[in-house]
This record gives C-alpha cells, sequence and structure tokens, in this order.
C-alpha cells in the first residue's frame, strides 16, 4: 500500500468573494509569507522561482536589456500572444496615408536621409489608436491615444511608435504585462471595457509610485480629445542621431497638430460614446473626403550626453519628459495626412508597426523601457499576423528595393531564385551582400555590474507629477481633480482609494485634499515614503492645453438647428461666416429631407434631430420661428440640444425662436450666447470653449 502525501493547501490574497474560485493552476504548493499574507511563490512557466519581478537584467543599472533575460522573454512573450488575431494593446485604430516633408536638416546630426534631404516626400502611413479598448470599443473613452508613423524612406522603413502622451506609466518592460492586465476588463467578470475606473487598474497604481506622473496626463484633458487631428504625438523615448563621423546625438520627437489641441468635456465625452461611436473614426474620414487634410509639424529636441547629465531627472527614464523651456523644439518637417485606406483590414488592420524598425543614422537608447518593446512589438506581429513573412504584406512592404537570404516560412509570398540562400557566397555574385553605408549601432562605452536593479536616478517618481499638475490653468486642474474622483468613486476597495490620495499629498497638497473631499473622506490619509527628494520644478506652460489651444475655428464643426419656417437670411449668413473660418456646417432639423424657410426657398437637412446632437459639434445657432420654437418645445431632443450646448460651454447663437426654445429649456443666457445678426461675435467665440460659464453648469472637485 502506498504513502499519499496531501496536497498542499492553495492560498491566495484576499478573501474570495461569494460565488468565486480561489484555484491558481501551477503553484507548485510552494508558499512565502509577506507583509500582506501569505502567498504562493512566482515562478516562471516551468517552475523557475522568480527573486526579482520588477526590473530585466541589464549589463549594468543603466545599461542595456541582455537578451539572455529568459524571465522578460518568456513574460513578454506570453503577453504578445494573449489575443488573436486583435491586437492586445491599440486594439481599435483609425489611420491614413500621407507624406512626410522635411524642411529642415539634420545633416550635423545624422546619415537618415529622411531627416538630412530638405524638401524629399517620403510617404507616410498614420495610425491612432485607444489603448486599452478592444476593436470593438468606442472612440471616445478617457484612454490615452496611441500615434504611430511608419515612414517608407529610401534607406528602408522607420516606424516612430509613440503616444499622444511624452510618457508612460512604468520604468521597465518587466512591468508591461501587469500594467495592462490591470486596466484591461476584470479577467474575472469581462468588464470595464475600455475604462481604468475600476479596482484592478488603481490598485496596481496604488502599489506603483513611478505612474503617477502619467496619472496627472491620462486624467487631465489630453485624454479627451476632440479630434484625431486635434492632438499631439511624442516618441516617449530619448533615441540616437548618428552621424558619418559616428557621433551621437540624443533626439526626443514631437508631433504638433497644425489646427491646435482641443478636447472634450466629461459629460460631453460620454454622450457622444453613445450618440456615435465612431465619432474621432468619421471626423478623420470626412476631414481627408473634403480635402481639409490632417496636418502635423515634426519637432525634435537635441540634447547631448553632457547636457542629459545635467538634468534634474534621467531622460531614460520613460516617466520623465525634458521640459520645452529646458530643451527647445525645433521644427524639421510636416506630416500631411491625404489619402485614406483603400480597405480597411488589408491596411488599418494588418499593419504592423515595431520600434525595431530603423534606418542607417538612428539608433537607440538604453530606455529600459524602450529595451523591452525592441523585442514585444516583433513578437506580437508574429502572433497577430501568423507569420515571420508579416513584411510581404503591401502595406508593411518598404517602397524601396529590399534583398536577403531569409526563406520560406508560413504565407510566404515571394518567390526567390537561384541555389544561393547564404551568405558570404561564392555561387551567386549577384546575391545580397552587407554594406559599409549600411545600418551601425553606436559604439556606447558599457561598464558595470550587470543585474535586475533599477538605477538610483529612476528614483523621483513625484517631481514631474508636481511640474505638470500646477503648470496647468486653473480649469484644466479642476478637471483632472473631478477626473480623479470620478474614477476613484467607482473603486469598490476603500484602502486603493486612499492609498492614492496618499501619493496625491506628495503631488499638491491642495490636489489631493480636492479629491479626499469628492470622495468623503473624513481625513487626509497619509504620505508613503518618497524614494528620492521631490523637486519643485520651474512650470512649463508648453504642458497646458487650454493654454496653448489654437483661437481658431478651423477643421471644426458648426450645427444650426432650425425648422419649417426659419429665417433663411440669418441661416445664409451664419453658413457663410462660418465656412470662411475654416469650419463645417451641418444643418439639424426634426427631419431629413428638405425645409422651407422664411422665404419659401428651400434647404436640405444634413442631420435628423434626434439623431444629431449638439455634442457632435463645436458651436450651434438656433434659428427658429415662433410656431418652429413651440413645436421643438415639446421635443425632448431639441431641449437636450440646447441644454447640452450650453451645458458644454459652447458658443450659440440664437434669433427669437432660438431664444424662445432657451427660455423653455430652461437656459440663462450668459456672454456665450449671441444674438443671430452678429455673426462676428458668434464665430469669435466659437473659437473656444466659455470656460468661465463652467462653475455655473456643473460642480468639479
Amino acid at each position: 500500500m502506498s504513502s499519499k502525501k496531501k496536497d498542499t493547501p492553495r492560498v491566495t490574497e484576499g478573501k474570495g468573494a461569494p460565488g468565486t474560485r480561489s484555484d491558481p493552476v501551477g503553484t507548485g504548493g510552494e508558499l512565502h509569507q509577506t507583509a500582506g499574507g501569505t502567498h504562493p511563490v512566482l515562478t516562471t512557466n516551468q517552475g523557475t522561482p522568480i527573486s526579482d519581478n520588477q526590473n530585466s537584467l541589464r549589463a549594468h543599472p543603466k545599461g542595456p536589456t541582455l537578451l539572455e533575460d529568459f524571465i522578460l522573454r518568456e513574460k513578454i512573450t506570453h503577453f504578445d500572444h494573449e489575443r488573436i488575431p486583435e491586437r492586445i494593446v491599440h486594439a481599435r485604430g483609425t489611420a491614413a496615408h500621407g507624406f512626410f516633408e522635411l524642411t529642415a536638416s539634420l545633416a550635423d546630426y545624422t546619415t537618415a536621409q529622411i531627416l538630412t534631404e530638405v524638401g524629399e516626400r517620403t510617404p507616410v502611413f498614420t495610425r491612432i489608436s485607444t489603448v486599452a479598448g478592444g476593436a470593438g470599443s468606442v472612440d471616445t473613452p478617457r484612454d490615452v491615444r496611441g500615434f504611430a508613423v511608419k515612414f517608407y524612406s529610401k534607406q528602408g522603413n522607420w516606424d516612430l511608435v509613440g503616444n499622444n502622451v511624452p510618457v508612460f506609466f512604468i520604468q521597465d518592460a518587466m512591468k508591461f504585462p501587469d500594467l495592462v492586465h490591470a486596466v484591461k476588463m476584470e479577467p474575472d467578470r469581462g468588464f470595464p471595457q475600455s475604462a481604468s475606473a475600476h479596482d484592478t487598474f488603481w490598485d496596481y497604481i496604488s502599489l506603483t509610485p513611478e505612474s503617477m506622473h502619467m496619472v496627472m496626463w491620462i486624467m487631465s484633458d489630453r485624454t479627451l480629445p476632440r479630434s484625431l487631428r486635434m492632438i499631439e504625438g511624442f516618441g516617449v523615448h530619448s533615441f540616437r542621431l548618428v552621424n558619418a563621423a559616428g557621433d551621437s546625438t540624443f533626439v526626443k520627437f514631437h508631433w504638433r497638430p497644425k489646427l491646435g489641441l482641443q478636447s472634450t468635456v466629461w459629460d460631453e465625452t460620454v454622450k457622444i460614446a453613445g450618440a456615435d461611436p465612431d465619432f474621432h473614426r468619421r471626423d478623420m474620414f470626412e476631414a481627408i473626403q473634403s480635402g481639409a487634410f490632417p496636418e502635423w509639424e515634426l519637432a525634435v529636441q537635441l540634447f547631448t550626453e553632457d547636457e542629459a547629465a545635467a538634468f534634474p531627472f534621467d531622460h531614460l527614464d520613460a516617466t520623465k519628459l525634458i521640459p520645452e523651456e529646458l530643451v527647445p523644439l525645433k521644427v524639421i518637417g510636416r506630416m500631411v495626412l491625404d489619402r485614406w485606406p483603400d480597405n480597411f483590414f488589408a491596411e488599418t488592420e494588418q499593419v504592423a508597426f515595431c520600434p525595431s524598425h530603423l534606418v542607417p543614422g538612428i539608433d537607440f537608447s538604453n530606455d529600459p523601457l524602450l529595451q523591452g518593446r525592441l523585442f514585444s512589438y516583433l513578437d506580437t506581429q508574429l502572433s497577430r499576423l501568423g507569420s515571420p513573412n508579416f513584411h510581404q504584406l503591401p502595406i508593411n512592404a518598404p517602397k524601396c528595393p529590399f534583398a536577403n537570404h531569409q526563406r520560406d516560412g508560413h504565407m510566404t509570398m515571394q518567390r526567390p531564385v537561384g541555389r544561393v540562400a547564404y551568405e558570404p557566397s561564392s555561387l551567386a555574385p549577384d546575391s545580397p551582400r552587407e554594406t559599409p553605408q549600411g545600418f551601425r549601432s553606436f559604439g556606447a562605452a558599457e561598464s558595470g555590474e550587470r543585474g535586475r536593479v533599477r538605477a538610483e536616478s529612476f528614483a523621483d517618481h513625484y517631481s514631474q507629477a508636481r511640474m505638470f499638475f500646477r503648470s496647468q490653468t486653473a480649469p484644466e486642474q479642476a478637471h483632472l481633480a473631478s477626473a480623479l474622483v470620478f474614477e476613484l468613486s467607482k473603486v469598490e476597495t476603500p484602502h486603493v482609494r486612499e492609498a492614492i490620495v496618499g501619493h496625491l499629498r506628495h503631488i499638491d497638497a491642495a490636489l489631493a485634499q480636492r479629491v479626499a473631499d469628492g470622495l468623503g473622506l473624513k481625513a487626509l490619509p497619509p504620505a508613503p515614503r518618497a524614494a528620492a527628494p521631490i523637486l519643485d520644478m520651474d512650470a512649463s506652460p508648453a504642458l497646458q492645453l487650454i493654454g496653448k489651444m489654437k483661437h481658431t475655428l478651423e477643421g471644426r464643426c458648426v450645427a444650426i438647428l432650425i425648422n419649417e419656417g426659419s429665417d433663411a437670411k440669418a441661416l445664409a449668413a451664419i453658413k457663410a461666416a462660418v465656412l470662411k473660418a475654416g469650419a463645417s456646417v451641418k444643418v439639424v432639423a426634426p427631419k431629413i429631407g428638405e425645409l422651407k424657410l422664411s422665404d419659401g426657398s428651400s434647404v436640405a437637412v444634413d442631420g435628423q434631430l434626434a439623431g444629431t446632437p449638439s455634442v457632435l459639434f463645436d458651436a450651434v445657432a438656433v434659428l427658429l420661428s415662433d410656431a418652429g420654437a413651440k413645436a421643438l418645445g415639446r421635443e425632448a431632443a431639441a431641449i437636450d440640444f440646447v441644454r447640452d450646448a450650453f451645458g458644454h460651454l459652447k458658443a450659440i447663437s440664437i434669433d427669437q425662436g432660438g431664444q424662445a426654445l432657451l427660455q423653455t429649456a430652461g437656459v440663462v443666457p450668459d456672454a456665450g450666447v449671441l444674438a443671430a445678426p452678429d455673426t462676428a461675435a458668434f464665430i469669435d467665440a466659437a473659437k473656444t470653449r466659455q470656460w468661465a460659464r463652467e462653475p455655473s453648469v456643473r460642480t468639479l472637485a
């Protein structure tokens, strides 16, 4: 009779909720004690215990990540293959073709021809995406937007893969799967979709103080863009430019929209998601179809190793930015998107961006987040597109000649000829050979002790978060505080809410108090110990959104609400003024088709009132006859149309009938409500939001 060893009980963190199971697979039964309780030992998929799950293996604390790091590779590989075939992050995207034109040469800094040949137009394909939601989610959640550009240069493809925010949540790629698992739908319930307002995300953030700078950005107006045409893009990491002499200069890349920045307000964003889940995609499509091509300037920050050493932060830390006041931006070119994809799946869905796609004259830095991305993105494409031949898909293929000895594989589309598939060879004199003009890695001197350790220069987690918050305008600070209250109010676990407020005390005491008050906390929770002294950095006005908005109506859209008998002259005047200002106009009425105006003429209706709410527009005009105002006064959609326009701080032009509808809706006019004959005043007011109105329409933290 054989003896049987009793199974070691499996212990999980916390208490299971009613109706749930706590049965982790493959823990090996080994337990260890921590301050938080007894937990299974964290291991690799092969059962090897892990001593450090926070840091990649590097040549030295500020050195490159090593290929031998099997723990990082296993973790990232598994993460990369979690979705088939949808992208794990950035699943919902909108893209377009266009060109990049260089306007200022960087020949002193790089041999990359795309950055040295002034006037050269390089084809590009640019994809802008949300991060957290699936492909079927909506366009307008509070979320970071990916900003990825594929340059089809004469020296090969260069992928500049960034975001509309210049920093990131984490310092080391080792933590990327944890971050995304935390922000994605909670695995036991499958919700919330495309939202960070839930326990697992904020629990992770509360235990990861390096994320607090990024939290300031995602809670700001930056993550509620009015249009994809009105966002900035950032390369996030420091890269190297290498010139003909082999000298290196660090560079950060910035995309700045020609139309300037503009956001929505939160209530408006929520309602847009219901009214038009494809709001941003439709806006981009209609702009390109109308010839109003989206355009961005490409600017760079250039700095040397010695200059970087003098910064009060480490530029290799992806949770940090370089203020424009410290290193000014140099504009070197422009990107214009002028052609919509012929087929959404073949192009927008199958495009494969990889930060490892570089051209000679551009090289990587030792940023540990970037180092992990160099492996992860290629690995992701192998899973998502199913083959190492994804580069042969037309959207991914270089537009310059390319040749090598890589052969066969699943779904190959090329037909290489000849007997030679190797190098060097003597049997085929015309086979591909290396060239002295090819890509060369910068010869940086690396020394130190390898290990899983974070550089001490990465320890300051709060100074730049403080700088960002204190650089914002008063309305932006109120929006940020209110966003934190909203998000944390959705968190069910009290100690997580309290922990976040404790972190906020390091950023700004008044901000912490505003959020604590909004959450109903009776006292401020203690602040956690800071790992490094917190600096009071100079404010950076360049970090504002409202403060740097362009005073323009260009690229915006104005609605004119009418009914039978509306004033034809007023309609024509406002329409002409809006078009002259560079915006588009849509006529909204209770029914589509044509309506008769006051002079007997007819006008085509662009949108039916119930399906075309004011949240879809930047400003509105309400032109109604007495009978039209009376009829619409009984329509909930019309009441909501004017109430929302006012509540979302938009300029409103009204005639006598419009004024009657506002009165029925209970809207008391202010300086942003203009009489219809004064089109000049309406156009001027429509170029911005009526921020002075906000305290009268909603309570902010």
